[in-house]
């Protein structure tokens, strides 16, 4: 996994995401959306429709929105289009940001992304101008594993995780982002739901920063968060 400075990077942003349930939710609705139009209705054989369900499930999403949601796919309800966008830049403290987005107006995106950059401080750039320092990794995070570190460990190697970490009673997994969907799914089967899941970027270096600089960055990164059209925030700010 990523480490101790990973997982409270990844603790923030669950606990920021709690307080914003119904917005998380539409989030959740655009990427079930988008997965159902590129790779079919059907989750058995779609493996990224697979995963936004399970992260549906995993925040509690109403039957409902999820029904709203494949419905829009389906064309049986209006829907626009929307591009996977990839952001990429430099907050306050010269802390490396990316920025994951779906959005149907890519120069609305770009220009509220780029305001939120110069309101703070920080610099956006070009893609690749970040992720050359961040690997790309599944991610399964358990509250409590049944059979707890061992029993987990012992399962990842079988089904070829990358590595396992335990912080207190949570149990976090670390895949190769290629295999991700079949590990989860394996993981599912076995053990239920984690309580979060789905492809990160993990850095490869962390950095720290002045107090002053963290708590500007951490404004930009709620307004990034808060922005309709964003969907995933990640940073390797040390230990926030």
């Amino acid at each position: 996994m990523a480490g101790h400075s990973q997982f409270h990077n990844i603790m923030y942003r669950k606990g920021a995401q709690d307080a914003k349930r119904a917005k998380i939710f539409a989030k959740i609705a655009r990427e079930i959306v988008v997965a159902s139009k590129a790779g079919g209705d059907d989750p058995g054989s779609n493996p990224r429709l697979r995963a936004a369900l399970a992260l549906a499930r995993e925040n509690n999403m109403p039957k409902d929105n999820i029904e709203r949601a494949l419905a829009k796919a389906s064309g049986e309800v209006d829907s626009a289009n929307y591009d996977d966008v990839r952001y990429e830049g430099y907050g306050p403290g010269g802390v490396a940001i990316i920025i994951e987005t779906l959005t149907d107006n890519r120069n609305r995106t770009a220009s509220e992304i780029r305001s939120a950059f110069t309101k703070f401080g920080g610099n956006l750039g070009e893609t690749g101008s970040v992720s050359f320092s961040f690997n790309r990794i599944g991610h399964l995070l358990y509250e409590t594993f049944p059979g707890g570190l061992e029993r987990a460990l012992e399962f990842a190697v079988e089904v070829g995780a990358e590595n396992v970490e335990e912080f207190g009673s949570y149990v976090a997994i670390a895949t190769p982002a290629e295999f991700f969907a079949k590990i989860r799914d394996a993981f599912v089967q076995n053990f239920g739901d984690p309580s979060e899941s789905g492809l990160i970027w993990q850095p490869t270096t962390y950095v720290s920063c002045a107090e002053d600089s963290r708590i500007t960055l951490m404004k930009l990164i709620d307004i990034l968060e808060d922005n309709d059209d964003v969907q995933k925030v990640f940073h390797n700010l040390e230990n926030i």
